[in-house]
């Protein structure tokens, strides 16, 4: 029977859903994700044809307000000034993702008590090393060992090449006297597991038809499969319902013809990123949890937390055959990471290097920089343009406040009637310092490699990948929605895994700690089966 009662129920094939689904299987009783996205298929990814720019801008772009596909839902995002960003799918946002894969620092997991602000995780980074290590077993990833910004760690593969973009890029940090290290990516350096190597082909934010790109539809969920995991496509969750004690019992949602079923778990989990997993947690009310599943605090949707972005592309004079290799693996920086009194802001931040724009992308980025003009000169302008550029963004750490929202919209909904989430969200004065002082080092680095000019986007709109902290983790009910096992304090039954269970921000990508997070709370489950799937 498709709706016969599971033992645990996951809401979510993406990230974090994928590592818990195969982790969990071993537990030994029925596990089922529902995923409101569809399977992809390799062959459809843009970069099997000439279009894969233009079709990176429309049905693969990684903002819904765009998409507008039948799996996404519209996010309100008129009072922000960062555009929340995901995809709806088996393998969720690292379909598109980048794949660039550091992960959170120590320091990172007790911010209040080294600087005084935020707070302290009730976990550290000795509690997560463990997961890492075989998060990045899974998901394949390459990099070389040494890097002295961390705790010593060898990823199972390789380096990817640096190629002549990179090591331009390496030589600018060396003249400074700066850290740099190739990046941890979740890209293959060669073949692995029955998935072949990277080609670098380039533009890996659009799909990888070559699988050499660690989405967790094809590492994960394949074996996840393997060992019994279902996963039912085309659902989409409304909430999440409750028993008389206000333990979670299941969820009603629209299938794939419209109609709304019911399924029934002992165990729910929530894996819906942090704009998804709120919403659907406010959207849960009940006599029981009149303001909301997991409420109590009312910290639901509060603290959301991005990583602001500034953009600084150096002009260069030779080319870079930045075309060669994944566009956003190549890499990384962390001098300015840890908080300087002198620099007037607090926390830091991380450069992540970016190779070179196709051929649309630089047009694009020419003329509205107005470096590329119609007319008279437009192809000489262009061809200084192209594949002479490098890229570097400052990932700067966001604090948490409780100011910065994800509510439930008044009036846009889904086309299932469920409310939309609304973002409300302000940057604040020391991420605005942070940006500026990012943006200046970041011309100090590209000068040093040969930049002749540069290009600032100093907060780009376009960077709301990173969705956290909006169901935080803690050890009081009344400062937390989840506790150090990412179990709710307000249902013994309900588990949160994605980035919304962040504590604070970090000034690095997070779907490294996402998902050593995801591993980490299966473990706990099946260390505490018992008192997890004891009936009331």
């Amino acid at each position: 029977m498709p709706n016969e009662p599971v033992g645990v129920l996951i809401i979510g094939a993406g990230a974090s859903g994928a590592a818990f689904a195969w982790s969990i299987a071993d537990i030994g009783t029925s596990v089922l994700c529902l995923e409101q996205g569809p399977w992809m298929k390799q062959k459809d990814y843009p970069t099997n044809g000439l279009a894969f720019e233009a079709r990176g801008m429309g049905e693969f772009s990684p903002n819904p307000n765009v998409r507008q596909l039948p799996a996404d839902y519209p996010v309100n995002e008129t009072e922000t000034p960062i555009s929340p960003l995901m995809f709806n799918a088996v393998g969720g946002s690292t379909i598109l993702w980048a794949a660039h894969f550091p992960r959170f620092t120590p320091g990172d997991f007790r911010v209040k008590t080294q600087d005084g602000v935020a707070d302290d995780w009730p976990i550290d980074y000795e509690t997560l090393e463990p997961f890492f290590a075989i998060n990045d077993r899974m998901m394949g990833v390459s990099g070389l060992a040494g890097d002295p910004a961390y705790p010593y760690h060898e990823p199972p593969l390789p380096p990817l090449p640096l190629g002549r973009l990179g090591n331009t890029l390496a030589r600018g940090f060396e003249k400074l006297g700066w850290h740099w290290w190739p990046s941890d990516s979740a890209i293959l350096s060669r073949e692995y597991e029955g998935r072949a190597g990277c080609i670098n082909l380039g533009p890996c934010t659009t799909g990888c038809a070559q699988g050499a790109k660690a989405s967790t539809d094809i590492t994960y969920w394949i074996a996840a499969q393997r060992k019994g995991v279902q996963v039912r496509t085309g659902c989409r969750v409304r909430e999440i319902t409750v028993r008389a004690d206000g333990t979670a019992d299941g969820v009603l949602y629209y299938d794939e013809e419209g109609q709304l079923q019911e399924q029934k778990a002992e165990v729910v989990v929530v894996a819906c990123n942090g704009i998804g997993t709120p919403r659907l947690l406010l959207n849960s009310r009940s006599p029981q949890h009149p303001n909301g599943l997991a409420n109590s605090s009312g910290l639901v949707g509060k603290n959301l937390m991005h990583h602001p972005y500034a953009m600084i592309t150096g002009i260069f004079e030779e080319p870079l055959q930045g075309r060669r290799g994944p566009i956003g693996c190549s890499i990384w920086s962390h001098q300015f990471y840890g908080s300087d009194p002198s620099r007037g802001f607090v926390r830091g931040y991380s450069f992540e290097a970016v190779r070179g724009l196709g051929p649309a992308q630089t047009a694009l980025l020419g003329m509205m920089q107005g470096r590329i003009p119609w007319g008279a000169g437009h192809h000489d302008a262009y061809a200084r343009l192209y594949d002479r550029t490098a890229t570097l963004l400052a990932i700067t750490e966001d604090l948490p406040e409780e100011t910065n929202t994800v509510t439930l919209d008044p009036e846009l909904k889904d086309s299932h009637g469920i409310p939309a989430p609304k973002v409300t969200y302000r940057l604040s004065e020391n991420s605005r310092k942070m940006l500026a002082h990012g943006v200046e080092r970041a011309k100090e680095a590209l000068t040093a490699a040969g930049a002749v000019d540069t290009i600032v986007d100093p907060l780009m709109r376009g960077a709301g990948w990173h969705l956290m902290g909006t169901a935080r983790m803690g050890t009081d009910p009344k400062t937390s929605v989840v506790n150090e096992r990412g179990q709710a304090h307000d249902a013994r039954n309900l588990f949160i895994i994605d980035g919304s269970i962040f504590v604070t921000a970090g000034g690095v990508n997070p779907t490294s700690t996402i998902q050593a997070l995801a591993l980490y709370v299966a473990d706990s489950i099946k260390k505490n089966v018992e008192s997890v799937f004891e009936q009331p």
